[in-house]
């Protein structure tokens, strides 16, 4: 399985690495939304996409909301990733088509479980 990590922070991308590798997973990295749909492009569809939504040039939700209009990526699993607590960025990010979302900071039980929650780990 293949996991697209998109953060802005070099630190988390090696962090969320690290524990998608643990689990198995083939990992790819971008630092912004727009540079996500580039990499999808380039390498094709990945099983799961671990999105930041605070992200410079394109931001998470939109990233998000570019991704879900691709009929190719519905069935990649989208997580939102984020130290962003607001219930209504949550739903906005649920609504635009993430099928879970893991609170900054985390720790590898806590993404095993939200993995284990869309069927990936």
């Amino acid at each position: 399985m293949r996991a697209l990590i998109v953060d802005d922070s070099r630190p988390i991308r090696s962090y969320v690495r690290l524990l998608l590798e643990k689990q198995g997973l083939e990992c790819m990295e971008a630092e912004n939304g727009q540079e996500a749909l580039a990499v999808i492009a380039q390498f094709g569809v990945c099983d799961l996409a671990l999105v930041d939504v605070n992200m410079p040039v394109m931001g998470g939700l939109d990233c998000v909301k570019a991704m879900r209009s691709v009929p190719a990526m519905d069935s990649m699993k989208i997580m939102m990733v984020t130290t962003e607590a607001d219930h209504a960025l949550i739903d906005s990010a649920l609504e635009a088509g993430a099928d879970e979302y893991l609170m900054k900071p985390f720790d590898a039980a806590s993404l095993v479980c939200k993995l284990q929650m869309i069927d990936i780990a």
